[in-house]
């Protein structure tokens, strides 16, 4: 019979350095140590669980940690060691086994840890090595997010210094990055120059950007409403800020461009270049999921960075709850509270928000469901939460069957 003996150890990770406790299958203590942050301490950490454990492989290590990703993982994951993560509130309540006190320290956790990986190992998450291009969509993906909260911030701020002096260009545009806008405040910055510019001026930069919503007249009048009456210096003073603002929301825009084009091009790569049943027609997960309704670019880039393990185990329950559309029910004796959950995953709850906002606007299931919702006095929030939950059901079921979704069925009403 071959001897599946194991190992458990618990790693307490910082910023400097990083705590190691390590124990049997029995839960006796074979060994602890601090190693340091480091390629070199890194390396000596997992030749030191091998080495003092006596394992005949790392696989039959199993290691505990609270962050599920960065060089730790990767160094232990690609050594061969079978990393278990966990959350830190679950971890939190395990150390209460320890201590009534709620004393806290770096040696006890990782110890904590070892422990409930060996009893209670339905409570972590088995980590693998992640695919490369989902790595760098991720990144990508997250890039792309902090580049259009950094636009919304300078937009908004622009807005405020417009407001001051100049809020007739506000009635033009509500996007105040538009590379068109910000041309035309490059070209009349100020009411005393939109005074001075000729039709003309304006009719070529309309049609330099392609904007057919108005015509240059009636960019020309809106230019030329009466002017507030304003401080001396006021103008000049806003002007100026305006023209730093509209530097940086032009790299933005540039670098929000390219991070788009990243998206698309490795969203892409997710898809095999040939079929592993040669003779089927099979639909692969990416065409699946932008197949469905109020599934765009950002969302789809979301759900196959943040989620792809739950997408590829098509675990319903696990993306209901990392997306926070599943409720948290707290029952006791006669009372039952149903509670939006709060533990979830900010990114994906966000995605999911936007799909079902989206979706309800183009699928007649998903409004139909939505109306009725608000109907019986469902909030907002909560009526967008529950169609989204149906639509990770439907996308769930569609990945199983590898089918994408059909817009013919779409004027088909379902139950709520």
């Amino acid at each position: 019979m071959t001897d599946q003996k194991q190992w458990y150890a618990g790693v307490d990770w910082a910023s400097q350095s990083h705590h190691v406790f390590l124990t049997d299958g029995d839960g006796r203590r074979i060994g602890e140590r601090v190693f340091r942050h480091g390629g070199e301490g890194l390396a000596e950490m997992a030749a030191w669980l091998t080495s003092t454990s006596g394992a005949p492989e790392a696989g039959r290590i199993r290691v505990a940690i609270e962050v599920p990703h960065g060089p730790v993982v990767e160094t232990l994951v690609e050594r061969g060691f079978a990393v278990h993560a966990i959350n830190p509130k679950q971890m939190d309540r395990f150390r209460d086994r320890f201590t009534l006190a709620g004393a806290k320290d770096d040696s006890r956790d990782a110890e904590v840890m070892a422990s409930a990986l060996r009893t209670d190992a339905r409570c972590f998450r088995p980590l693998a090595a992640a695919d490369p291009v989902v790595v760098e969509l991720r990144e990508w993906s997250r890039m792309a997010e902090g580049l259009g909260a950094e636009r919304s911030r300078l937009t908004n701020r622009m807005r405020e210094q417009l407001w001051r002096y100049f809020p007739a260009l506000l009635e033009l545009e509500d996007d105040l990055g538009a590379a068109w806008l910000l041309d035309l405040w490059e070209t009349a910055p100020t009411p005393a120059k939109a005074a001075r510019i000729r039709e003309a001026t304006i009719a070529r930069l309309l049609k330099r950007h392609r904007i057919r919503r108005f015509d240059a007249a009636h960019v020309l009048a809106a230019l030329r409403k009466p002017p507030l009456a304003v401080a001396a210096g006021t103008t000049e003073a806003a002007s100026a800020h305006i023209d730093m603002l509209v530097a940086r929301i032009r790299l933005v825009n540039r670098q929000l461009r390219q991070a788009h084009h990243q998206l698309d091009a490795l969203t892409a790569r997710l898809i095999p270049a040939e079929e592993t049943e040669p003779g089927q027609v099979k639909q692969h997960d990416v065409e699946i999921l932008a197949s469905l309704p109020g599934v765009g670019r950002i969302v789809l880039a979301t759900l196959l960075a943040e989620a792809f393990d739950a997408l590829q185990r098509r675990d319903y329950a696990a993306l209901r709850s990392l997306t926070g559309v599943a409720p948290v029910t707290k029952r006791s004796g006669k009372s039952c509270i149903v509670i939006r959950r709060q533990a979830c995953h900010d990114r994906l709850a966000n995605a999911v928000y936007h799909w079902a906002r989206v979706a309800i606007q183009h699928d007649l299931n998903s409004r139909s469901k939505y109306t009725a919702l608000r109907s019986r006095g469902h909030s907002h929030g909560r009526a967008l939460r529950s169609v989204a939950n149906r639509l990770l059901n439907v996308a769930c079921a569609m990945l199983k069957a590898g089918t994408t979704f059909d817009p013919s069925r779409a004027t088909q009403k379902t139950p709520c």
